[in-house]
């Protein structure tokens, strides 16, 4: 090893040893890790009348699990789901719905959609200058260093009136998908050394069909492909203030900084593999099962190869089959449930009815397998992202590009997060940390060991 490898990891020791502090000094203190009680309850930081999550339900003053369920703005998100699923595409209706409170009419809707193809436009060289100037594998990066980029051509840059903040976002959910889309060509072609092709989005389609229109060489997507991503975008887009890269949203807003600079941040903690990269582990997690286990139809087979992924004994070692169990959510997930029956319709079209068949048992069995081995105070089921990857494999969307999608959903959120804070912002969040350091006396150099 280098000698400056060596140093690091000396001084790593240090850091160890510097900073470790003993768990029982968080009961002692009764300090609430990761804004979270024993029973998973979550610390109540704020107010926010966009998005409500439920997942208990209280009976004769007992907490109980429940069917989970979220709502958008008072709306719940499957019945958002049932009203455009078969006349349009959701993700700008209810974007709209979540940014300004009411769901549009036709006019309204038309003049928001209008708007945003409007700014689905980056500077002049934009692309060449800044997106393909570095490109790197991890999209997440990318996508940070071009908002960050971003805020150089907006001379109302620190203007934090709700009008321009308004406009900022709405600049924002317009052009992700173009930098998200455009980071990962510019990655493939220089780093895979695969052809370049950089297509312009078209003002006549929505997020979802200039998604994939954009990443495809021929352009082409079928109607159904299209649909099922509008929904993934839709159920991706806000999930209440409580997760970690909307909480980082409000956060900085607090500070008082300007909106690239908070989108920036809400996009490095998203970036995450405990938050926004989930999904990613359960493909890579599926790939596995699917190479180990000879028989996809064997129930005990599968079973027990579960248990070897939970015994530590199989795939990443780490004990957890990934896209089972949530957060906040005890007996289901509302967008998995919602979601399933579209990942079924996909499957089909694409000839992945085993693959789907798997998925759907390892839905049953993992639980199961999971209660066997650990006290579970709330349940466990799947989570939204347990079928998220399957459907973006089947779209052959790259793994890359899984987390900056979930990144092209939550801005939605983070803008209307950001304008909510704003509104209503009072003082800067700056949370409590109890002091656990001892006082020394100084010592001279010549005294130091």
């Amino acid at each position: 090893m280098k000698k400056n490898e060596l140093l690091f990891n000396d001084y790593a020791k240090l850091c160890r040893e510097a900073d470790r502090l003993e768990p029982e000094l968080f009961d002692r203190y009764e300090v609430q890790r990761g804004l979270r009680d024993k029973n998973g309850n979550g610390v109540v930081t704020g107010l926010t009348n966009i998005s409500h999550i439920e997942s208990f339900k209280m009976e004769n003053g007992v907490k109980m699990p429940c069917e989970g369920k979220l709502w958008y703005r008072g709306y719940d998100c499957i019945e958002l789901v049932k009203g455009f699923r078969k006349k349009r595409f959701g993700f700008e209706e209810v974007g709209y719905l979540l940014l300004f409170g009411e769901l549009p009419n036709e006019a309204q809707l038309k003049e928001y959609q209008e708007m945003l193809a409007a700014s689905r436009t980056l500077p002049t060289n934009f692309t060449r200058d800044v997106v393909m100037k570095a490109p790197s594998s991890d999209i997440m990066n990318s996508l940070t260093r071009s908002v960050l980029t971003l805020a150089s051509y907006d001379k109302s840059c620190s203007d934090t009136s709700v009008e321009n903040v308004l406009r900022q976002c709405m600049g924002l959910i317009s052009v992700f998908p173009m930098l998200a889309v455009y980071g990962y060509h510019a990655y493939n072609h220089y780093q895979n050394d695969e052809s370049m092709y950089i297509h312009r989005p078209s003002r006549k389609l929505s997020t979802a069909e200039n998604l994939l229109m954009m990443l495809r060489p021929d352009r082409k997507y079928t109607e159904l492909e299209a649909r099922v991503l509008d929904i993934a975008l839709v159920l991706h887009m806000e999930h209440g203030g409580g997760n970690n890269s909307t909480f980082t949203t409000r956060v900085v807003t607090s500070s008082g900084s300007d909106t690239y600079s908070v989108i920036a941040a809400a996009l490095s903690s998203l970036k995450g593999p405990k938050h926004g990269g989930a999904n990613i582990k359960v493909v890579e997690m599926m790939r596995d099962i699917e190479a180990n286990v000879s028989d996809w139809e064997d129930e005990e087979a599968v079973r027990s190869y579960l248990k070897k992924i939970l015994n530590k004994e199989a795939f990443d070692k780490k004990g957890l089959i990934y896209g089972m169990g949530h957060a906040v959510y005890s007996l289901s997930d509302p967008r998995a449930q919602v979601f399933k029956g579209f990942v079924q319709q996909l499957a089909a079209a694409k000839g992945r009815d085993r693959d789907f068949a798997l998925y759907s048992m390892i839905e049953r069995l993992a639980p199961q397998v999971i209660s066997e081995k650990a006290r579970i105070y709330k349940g466990v089921s799947a989570n939204v992202d347990f079928y998220s990857g399957f459907v973006y494999s089947m779209l052959e969307i790259p793994l890359e590009m899984y987390t900056p999608i979930f990144a092209i959903a939550r801005i939605v959120g983070w803008s209307a997060h950001r304008l909510e804070e704003l509104i209503n912002m009072d003082k800067i969040i700056r949370p409590a940390y109890k002091s656990v350091m001892r006082e020394r006396e100084y010592i001279d150099m010549e005294c130091r060991n």
